[in-house]
């Protein structure tokens, strides 16, 4: 039997053969899974709702915005439309003021009028469940529909790349991409699928708390020791 070979021979032939990349990368992510995971025991979707129509809402809205400012619209906005056919039925002007500090309102209340008479119309009301279905909603693209199935289904049919998520999976050495469908691909073949809604609520917590965009505090991250970025590499 001929011997495999070894040393730089055997990584010259690993690359020939075309080894993914992700293959390479894997158990560097896995580890950084593993230390935010313990670092944010708590971490979860920070937009308050109590039913996948106010998490699709809170999720539009939050284009360009953050929680915060989203948590604090909502109430005001679901206790005059409580359920979609509520919001269908609103009137556009009254919309836009519920909603006007949130940004972008113009925008927002035509994707928020599309997507809830698209629901009313398509589906009897009801927030449908698959990603096609949700995407085919005005104003709803692969993030949002995460969002709303990861969160508000349990359904982990992709992973949700943020700002904080695009700009963590660059910055920590996950992938080079910033395209977010493309990091969404990465990160779904590197991350094991009943983590795919977590690790987007670890690195938005991480990037919330301490990898900031412009002032990092890398000196209290549990990660910086495997980090591209802190170690200057």
């Amino acid at each position: 039997m001929t011997p495999k070979p070894t040393g730089k021979g055997a990584l010259h032939n690993r690359k020939r053969r075309g080894i993914p990349r992700g293959a390479r990368r894997k158990p560097h992510v896995l580890e950084i899974l593993s230390r935010l995971r313990i670092e944010y025991p708590d971490a979860h979707c920070e937009l308050d709702y109590a039913s996948p129509y106010e998490l699709l809402v809170a999720t539009i809205l939050s284009a360009q915005c953050t929680d915060k400012r989203v948590n604090l619209v909502t109430p005001a906005l679901f206790a005059e439309c409580p359920g979609v056919r509520d919001l269908a039925n609103m009137p556009a002007e009254r919309l836009e003021t519920l909603i006007k500090s949130a940004g972008f309102f113009r925008m927002k209340t035509k994707s928020l009028l599309g997507m809830a008479n698209a629901v009313v119309d398509r589906h009897a009301g009801e927030i449908p469940r698959t990603m096609d279905e949700l995407t085919a909603l005005p104003g709803v693209g692969r993030k949002t529909a995460n969002v709303v199935l990861g969160n508000a289904f349990g359904t982990a049919a992709g992973v949700t790349v943020d700002t904080h998520v695009g700009r963590l999976a660059i910055r920590l050495g996950i992938t080079s991409e910033t395209d977010p469908i493309k990091v969404e691909q990465e990160l779904m073949v590197l991350v094991p699928p009943d983590d795919w809604t977590l690790v987007s609520h670890l690195l938005i917590f991480h990037g919330r708390r301490i990898c900031d965009a412009r002032r990092p505090k890398c000196e209290q991250c549990v990660v910086r020791d495997v980090c591209p970025s802190a170690r200057g590499d």
